[in-house]
């Protein structure tokens, strides 16, 4: 359903390395709106308990990670600017860090690790987010490449409801998608 058409933005915009960027909007601590840019890092594969599940990566220090232990709700905002379609998944987010005691999601994190770049993953052992820059803030050694450490988390975001809206044609074209407690999607045709 919804999948297909992410899919055919994303393989149409396969040589722009920014397509895979994405907005991703949290509650905060204050009860305010919280907006960053994160990556995309595909879907679920083969895992019906998680069908449908984006995956982003986070450091385990970061506000969000807060953030998500008091309110799960979160939405992304994508737009591909060759298909001209915008891209709105809300849903909660799972979390996944080191004291996640379900073996199918740590082999999950441990993939997700292994898949990031060098340069990704040194990120992950920089001194604390957000804190007051002293100096060099980390010593360039790279971590281990098949172990994650403590501070990578894996987040999952298990999309509800996706908005879908192609600005293209006069009038533009939406859809909303909703899913039921069966994890089964439904579509509908809206205004734009």
């Amino acid at each position: 359903m919804w999948r297909s058409h992410l899919a055919r933005s994303l393989h149409q915009h396969r040589n722009q390395p920014e397509a895979r960027f994405l907005q991703l909007a949290t509650v905060g601590l204050d009860g305010r709106p919280r907006n960053r840019t994160v990556v995309f890092r595909g879907f679920i594969e083969n895992c019906d308990r998680y069908q449908d599940c984006l995956k982003i990566v986070t450091d385990a220090r970061s506000q969000k990670v807060a953030q998500i232990a008091v309110n799960p709700w979160a939405e992304i905002g994508w737009y591909f600017p060759k298909t001209r379609s915008q891209f709105r998944i809300s849903g909660k987010l799972i979390l996944i860090d080191h004291q996640n005691l379900d073996d199918e999601l740590q082999k999950l994190r441990s993939q997700s690790w292994q898949a990031l770049s060098d340069s990704a993953r040194v990120q992950f052992a920089w001194a604390h987010p957000r804190e007051v820059r002293v100096g060099d803030i980390g010593d360039g050694n790279l971590p281990d490449a098949l172990q994650p450490i403590s501070d990578f988390c894996l987040l999952l975001l298990e999309p509800t409801e996706v908005d879908r809206l192609e600005l293209r044609g006069n009038p533009q074209n939406r859809w909303l998608y909703t899913r039921d407690p069966q994890h089964n999607w439904h579509e509908q045709e809206v205004n734009p």
